[in-house]
């Protein structure tokens, strides 16, 4: 394994860097109220990053998304890239990608999951690749800002579903991270087919790195926000780094980053190099929903009750974090389902 970057992720990354960090900053973010940041999201698509994403692959990608998370910067990068772009270059017709692949390049196409499979979601297929869904998905981070949803149904097949079509609504709902997250409520919502056996499964191990790869970025970002105030916080006539329930607490919160980071790094590379990644993003998702809500956690308390003011940036790391961690699941649950996909594979072998 190498997880060296190439030329040209080493140059993404670095315009995805000075984007974030010139675009995203407190005072922006704290203004955006629930919404996209139109301006960040055009100067993103104007940089040509959404579409990049084919050509730097996945790993590609999580370096991008550890920036935006570093920043909390709210926009559906994340969202468009794994269930838009990398879900339809990868199982589309010639025809879809023709199609869709141009607007969701130049962002002029929101994308949106209803992921993991719905067990509410049922579908009555029709000739070719055409069918009508029914059902209701609770909860659908950037469903508001989305012209496109792909859907997962109850048998985990996939399904490309316009907003603006007959019998789809989006109702709004509110999380604790401004997500434009929104209630789906399908009755009888025409829909075309996304690839075959195998898709839902390969989309769904994107999907779980990118929200791995936001996390990290979510967690150094919290972290770099303790590191500054408890090395200028004064208590006794010293900085606060200078305790060592302080300094132990940082160095615990430090290497669950670098766990959920390079989990997220292995994940993205064995997918680009057309490796078995399936086991590895459920790694990297596992991480990502227990350690990064310990780090998440640290981070605030590490700032004491200045962490407790809702205004401060840290708290925005925080809530990310915690809707990170429930989008991808109990850490429970996600160590069955590897457990249950490593005996498969035993057994297979």
């Amino acid at each position: 394994m190498d997880f060296t970057p190439t030329e040209e992720q080493a140059a993404a990354q670095e315009l995805a860097a000075r984007i974030f960090g010139d675009l995203a900053t407190h005072e922006r973010l704290a203004a955006a109220g629930t919404g996209t940041d139109a301006e960040l999201w055009k100067a993103l698509c104007a940089a040509g990053l959404p579409g990049a994403v084919e050509e730097i692959g996945l790993l590609g990608l999580v370096l991008l998304l550890e920036e935006q998370g570093r920043t909390t910067a709210q926009v559906p990068f994340a969202a468009t890239c794994a269930y838009g772009v990398l879900a339809v270059a990868r199982h589309g017709t010639d025809e879809q990608r023709a199609r869709l692949l141009p607007g969701l390049r130049d962002g002029t196409q929101v994308a949106a999951g209803a992921f993991p499979a719905q067990p509410g979601v049922r579908a009555e297929e029709r000739p070719g690749a055409a069918g009508r869904l029914t059902g209701v998905v609770r909860a659908v981070p950037w469903l508001r800002e989305a012209g496109q949803i792909l859907v997962a149904d109850a048998r985990q097949a996939l399904w490309l579903v316009r907003t603006d079509a007959a019998g789809v609504r989006c109702e709004p709902v509110e999380t604790t991270a401004p997500w434009s997250a929104g209630r789906l409520v399908l009755e009888g919502a025409p829909a075309e087919r996304l690839g075959g056996a195998g898709a839902y499964g390969d989309v769904l191990a994107i999907a779980r790195t990118a929200c791995a790869a936001l996390q990290a970025g979510v967690c150094a970002g919290s972290l770099a926000h303790a590191v500054a105030h408890t090395t200028t916080r004064e208590q006794f006539g010293r900085p606060l780094s200078t305790n060592q329930g302080v300094l132990l607490r940082a160095a615990d919160a430090y290497m669950d980053t670098e766990a959920i980071r390079v989990t997220a790094y292995e994940a993205g590379w064995r997918r680009d190099a057309g490796l078995d990644a399936a086991p590895h993003a459920l790694t990297a998702a596992w991480w990502a929903a227990e350690a990064g809500t310990r780090v998440v956690h640290t981070g605030q308390h590490l700032h004491g009750g200045i962490g407790a003011d809702v205004d401060h940036p840290v708290h925005r790391h925080f809530l990310w974090g915690r809707q990170l961690a429930a989008y991808l699941g109990p850490g429970a649950q996600l160590m069955e389902e590897l457990g249950e996909l490593l005996t498969k594979e035993e057994a297979r072998a």
